[in-house]
């Protein structure tokens, strides 16, 4: 498949972690009693046009909206985030069951970032730190741009930067960065499953099934095998095939509106991330952020808060702490 305009886009899902080391913080996002932090979760749905988006809420604490699926979501945050924060994994359209055929209108991007706050409201969240992966990140910023006086902090994770020269910089990374061995996985798992077969699956499954097969452009670990961690995702056909065509989150200018936007963003980029452009992509847009904190994680791929679990927690933790 390749390097290709689709593979920046993918992401917005998987997998799980526990562990990590909790930094001493100030009360707001103090740990909470160990117990209460591991208890049940609450599930539930939220009405939204003919869409009913499914939601599982995890741990204590200040509240954050996770944006993509409510199904994959909780299996990429470290226990130790919960005993800190209190989770509300929540699902767009695009990964909640399917009411019947759709199409491209109804997964816009006004409709997915407006479910997000009628999600907050219904839940009676109040203000919330808002959290998205990868295109994901994007619409986490763009509600938050929206919606300033409900967010206190943002916190986008392997996004793009989404600049003109975003493509060609993807590439030239891979080539010049990406090791022999790296490259030699993907060809060979390129070879096992190519595009031709890929082609005839649904597009729901073509995109689960090119996302475990690219791993070693989104994995630290080249040979990681990400498909137990898939078990139960449902990734809506009409959404994909939208999303393919570029009728769902085109590509836009990501500065729009920044000017006028002062809330503190933190972006985790990991140093092995080829599914989006290297992190000095980011260097002509930084400045356009009031307050924009980046923190690359040197033994990551595009999942930072999964393959540095502790490391990120840490310094989530204590950029929110600092930030009060």
């Amino acid at each position: 498949m390749g390097i290709t305009d689709r593979a920046l886009w993918t992401s917005a899902l998987l997998l799980a972690m526990v562990v990590a080391c909790s930094p001493q913080l100030d009360s707001d996002i103090a740990p909470q009693n160990a117990a209460e932090a591991k208890s049940e979760s609450e599930r539930g749905t939220v009405p939204a046009g003919p869409f009913r988006l499914r939601y599982q809420i995890d741990g204590v604490g200040k509240p954050a909206i996770v944006i993509g699926s409510s199904v994959y979501l909780p299996r990429a945050f470290s226990q130790n985030l919960r005993e800190h924060l209190r989770l509300v994994f929540l699902d767009h359209r695009g990964y909640a069951p399917s009411p019947g055929p759709m199409d491209a209108t109804a997964f816009s991007d006004d409709k997915l970032i407006d479910d997000v706050e009628r999600a907050r409201q219904q839940l009676e969240l109040g203000r919330i730190i808002i959290i998205g992966h990868s295109i994901h990140s994007v619409m986490a910023l763009e509600y938050a741009k929206k919606y300033p006086d409900n967010v206190s902090h943002v916190v986008m994770i392997g996004s793009p930067a989404l600049n003109a020269d975003n493509d060609r910089l993807m590439a030239q990374y891979w080539e010049k960065f990406a090791s022999p061995e790296r490259k030699a996985a993907l060809e060979e798992n390129q070879r096992r499953l190519p595009d031709e077969q890929l082609a005839q699956l649904p597009p729901g499954q073509r995109f689960i099934q090119t996302y475990i097969r690219d791993s070693p452009l989104i994995w630290y670990d080249p040979h990681f095998d990400s498909s137990p961690l898939w078990e139960g995702v449902e990734s809506n056909d009409d959404y994909e095939r939208a999303f393919e065509l570029g009728l769902v989150f085109p590509k836009y200018d990501i500065t729009q509106g920044l000017d006028t936007f002062d809330l503190p963003v933190f972006l985790a980029l990991g140093r092995y991330d080829f599914v989006e452009a290297p992190p000095s992509a980011w260097n002509p847009v930084r400045p356009k952020f009031h307050d924009l904190t980046i923190r690359v994680f040197d033994r990551s791929g595009h999942w930072p808060h999964y393959e540095e679990a502790a490391v990120f927690d840490k310094d989530l933790l204590r950029w929110m702490e600092d930030r009060q």
